[in-house]
């Protein structure tokens, strides 16, 4: 038996792909090793997305290939940047043997199979091809929680973003295959299914003529073993009532809406392609707080896009003090090939931006402190998710895995990763809460 060592860099969707190609391999007959140096094949599914995230599949790649003057006898890269880069990889980085993109992930056995017969292997499709269903997977996240991809690529063409140019249109998949791997998930034991796309909002249009996000939850929600359904990338100007009454009213769907809204002045939106305006994302905010006043609102901003004056940057700023986001994740502008904001005059230098960043984040530090102090007294429902030495730790409906801090929690009572309890909360910082199980309540 061949064992396989796998390295997924990059975002949750990336994952996915990862976890189904290792499902793939196992079923073929591979054994699974977290040490690279058992490892007799190696894959790095890489991410190609922004240059920092580049160099860092350059490296991991260099990185592995080290372990070819071992027991390795193949490495292979997938994802991404093999499907943006096939050519460069193949003369720039000699060390990699098979070259696989992310349209045909699902052909990494056969990828395999012929590297190590020797064959120079490039496996890359059409970035529109059609998105393989009913693959089988193996998880590499907490055993309660799983990433649940309900469609790929993106059709919305903002000047600054690769991805259509890398993972092509938006497909959804259907509902059928998707509710089939939720049940599999919750069979195997998954209490909080996260849903993600590149655009969750826009779920169906390609493939019902409508949008069907709503639909998909409510299904999803009846599946028994799933405690947590959570949504990620709302699209502002997507978000329609039916989804909100969705989140509302369903009790399984967490009161948590991460709507990447970019930018806070009208004039860089535009230049961004983005499709909505300032008054529009302050009023849906408005909107949702108003409807589910537990919401908990996560959005991402970027700083020094081409362009931006100093009054508009100060938009960006007035952005984040009106709408106090509970969560904000800020990023320097990248200025990535083959993307309409590349062109643009008026590039802003990498200290700039990164100084706009800073001051940027500082704001929505100050705001998510604030925040968590008005959580002090509060009473949460907890997902248990591990211990540091000195304190249980997990999260509330607010708080999503990766991303957002965590409440950490002291308890006398034996409590086991993926156990809901109810946690008081009695400090916090600028990012985590911290409080104590509540002994008459446990759930």
């Amino acid at each position: 038996m061949l064992n396989i060592g796998f390295l997924s860099l990059g975002c949750s969707k990336n994952l996915c792909d990862s976890e189904n190609m290792l499902g793939i391999l196992a079923e073929k007959g591979y054994g699974i090793v977290a040490d690279p140096a058992e490892a007799d094949v190696i894959v790095v599914n890489t991410c190609g997305f922004i240059d920092s995230a580049k160099q860092e599949s350059i490296d991991a790649l260099l990185e592995m290939a080290e372990y070819k003057k071992g027991r390795c006898r193949l490495l292979v890269a997938a994802g991404c940047m093999a499907q943006r880069y096939p050519d460069d990889i193949r003369r720039e980085l000699p060390e990699v043997d098979v070259i696989i993109g992310t349209t045909v992930f699902d052909r990494i056995a056969e990828a395999i199979e012929n590297g190590l017969k020797g064959k120079e292997e490039t496996l890359i499709s059409s970035i529109d091809a059609d998105v393989p269903e009913g693959l089988p997977r193996v998880r590499t996240t907490a055993p309660h929680t799983a990433f649940l991809k309900i469609a790929e690529g993106c059709s919305n063409h903002c000047t600054y973003c690769a991805i259509p140019n890398i993972r092509g249109k938006y497909r959804s998949r259907t509902i059928e295959d998707i509710l089939s791997e939720a049940e599999t998930l919750a069979a195997d034991g998954v209490k909080e299914l996260i849903v993600i796309a590149q655009d969750t909002t826009r779920y169906g249009e390609d493939l019902y003529g409508e949008k069907r996000l709503p639909e998909l939850l409510r299904r999803l929600c009846e599946i028994g073993g799933v405690e947590w359904v959570r949504v990620h990338y709302s699209y502002p100007e997507a978000v329609t009532d039916e989804l909100i009454q969705t989140v509302k009213s369903e009790p399984k769907i967490v009161k948590y809406f991460d709507i990447p809204v970019q930018h806070g002045d009208n004039n860089v939106l535009k230049r961004m392609g983005r499709n909505t305006s300032r008054e529009q994302i302050s009023a849906l905010v408005r909107r949702l707080r108003e409807e589910i006043p537990t919401v908990t609102l996560r959005t991402s901003l970027i700083a020094g896009f081409p362009g931006e004056t100093e009054e508009e940057f100060e938009g960006l700023l007035s952005l984040i003090r009106e709408l106090k986001f509970d969560r904000a994740g800020v990023f320097a502008y990248s200025q990535e090939e083959g993307t309409a904001a590349a062109r643009l005059p008026g590039q802003i230098s990498e200290e700039e931006k990164e100084l706009r960043r800073d001051k940027a984040m500082e704001l929505a530090q100050s705001i998510s402190r604030e925040r968590n102090e008005k959580t002090v007294g509060s009473r949460l429902r907890v997902l248990v998710e591990g211990f540091d030495g000195n304190l249980w730790f997990g999260r509330s409906g607010g708080e999503s895995p990766e991303v957002d801090p965590k409440i950490y929690f002291g308890t006398e009572d034996e409590v086991n990763i993926g156990d809901f309890i109810e946690v008081e909360i009695v400090d916090f910082d600028e990012y985590d809460l911290y409080g104590k199980q509540v002994e008459e309540e446990k759930q």
